[in-house]
């Protein structure tokens, strides 16, 4: 990751820390269930959860494997997360810091490798894939999670714009081809996919940046003056008091090394 995402990515998440502990979002649903089926297939021994966050994915793989690294660019994200697995009693996970696209950990060191909610962070991901590649185990297992990119070119873009207005650290979303090329470059084959809707609480989901009133006001603003066309692609609802939600989707992967 380039120094200067880095930078952005510890700005807008070290503030934000607590406050993806305890998002609902990301600590439980649909997605995260398929992912822990996808890994309980393999009986991991050893896994490293890649831009922990607020750690609900180490979390819930402690419970599947001997040994879990919880792995972030954030130092107050990553002591969050600490502290919200230590609560729960868990004493298998350990943490490291670092950047994904120079991961600190021997060659095949993992049997699993998760990614959950983070890849649009990413500057790099084809660098941060073949990193992945490294650390896993022959015929090891990279299970990944992120926001998927529209097929559809003005879509794709209203959506990032809306997502870099609201966390300027969001990169870009992929698409399903896009992300089916990184993991082949890297010596990394897909075996499943697929997608399920993630509902976005507006409110929910501006206060976790912790946006300002008038920042989130022109977002508003943003959102309101998009054509039908692309507010109907997310469905998007409005009410007169002010935006209630919208939809996306999570593109989910289970990824083998070659």
């Amino acid at each position: 990751m380039s120094d200067a995402q880095t930078r952005r990515v510890q700005e807008q998440f070290g503030r934000a820390a607590g406050e993806y502990v305890a998002s609902a979002g990301h600590a439980a649903g649909d997605d995260l269930d398929t992912l822990l089926a996808w890994g309980r297939g393999r009986r991991p021994a050893r896994v490293l959860d890649v831009a922990t966050g607020g750690g609900h994915t180490a979390l819930a793989f402690a419970a599947l494997a001997r040994e879990v690294v919880a792995f972030d660019v954030t130092e107050p994200m990553l002591g969050a997360a600490r502290r919200f697995i230590a609560s729960r009693g868990l004493t298998n996970v350990r943490y490291a810091a670092g950047d994904v696209a120079a991961l600190p950990f021997r060659d095949g060191a993992f049997d699993v490798v998760t990614c959950r909610i983070a890849a649009h962070h990413f500057a790099e991901p084809a660098a941060a894939v073949r990193e992945v590649r490294r650390v896993l185990r022959q015929a090891g297992t990279f299970l990944l999670q992120d926001i998927l990119g529209r097929d559809d070119a003005e879509a794709n873009a209203f959506i990032r714009e809306l997502e870099q207005r609201r966390d300027p650290s969001h990169v870009k979303s992929y698409r399903l081809a896009e992300w089916r090329a990184f993991l082949r470059a890297a010596g990394l084959t897909v075996m499943e996919h697929a997608t399920v809707p993630k509902l976005r609480v507006w409110d929910d989901w501006t206060g976790r940046m912790k946006m300002s009133a008038e920042a989130r006001a022109d977002l508003e603003r943003f959102l309101r003056a998009a054509p039908e066309r692309l507010r109907a692609a997310f469905d998007v609802r409005l009410t007169e008091h002010g935006v209630e939600s919208f939809t996306d989707f999570m593109l989910l992967l289970r990824a083998e090394r070659d």
